[in-house]
């Protein structure tokens, strides 16, 4: 937690390229986030969204197409992963969200922070990644999960 603080304050004297028709929310609350998400935000850790956060979560859910780049350690996956989570019909028990990775390692970080910041939706996330055994892959997914993330090779395998 002190990491994310330290990052703040760091960035205090850092300017931020904006296109001009994208509006910077201060506040998560302010996001028009669904409660039980909102509640995954605070347990997580978060306090303040990070630049990027505040730039990208709401036109993500809007559903407009959006580049952003940001340095290491600013909350790109929390971006997109808050953006998923908002749009997510969780009494529909099915593949909504497919998130691919270069790394067997970000796709399984990346599902562990989808079930960290979706803790109180009753969210189903599997991670499909090499290595692992590919009928658990196939079971997990008849069962049905809202969010897949995973690395190419498996997800195309399956």
């Amino acid at each position: 937690m002190a990491g994310r603080r330290v990052m703040t304050e760091d960035l205090k004297n850092v300017e931020f390229e904006t296109s001009e028709e994208v509006d910077v929310t201060p506040t998560f609350d302010n996001m028009g986030l669904r409660e039980e998400l909102l509640r995954g935000i605070y347990a997580y850790g978060f306090e303040k969204p990070s630049a990027i956060q505040q730039r990208a979560v709401k036109p993500i859910v809007k559903g407009r197409d959006v580049i952003a780049q940001a340095q290491s350690g600013t909350g790109k996956t929390a971006t997109f992963s808050i953006s998923i989570l908002q749009c997510l019909d969780t009494q529909v028990r099915e593949t909504q969200a497919l998130i691919l990775s270069p790394t067997r390692e970000l796709a399984t970080q990346i599902q562990k922070v989808i079930l960290a910041l979706g803790d109180y939706m009753n969210v189903q996330c599997h991670s499909c990644i090499g290595g692992t055994n590919i009928g658990e892959d196939i079971r997990k997914l008849d069962y049905g999960q809202h969010v897949v993330s995973g690395t190419p090779g498996r997800v195309f395998d399956i």
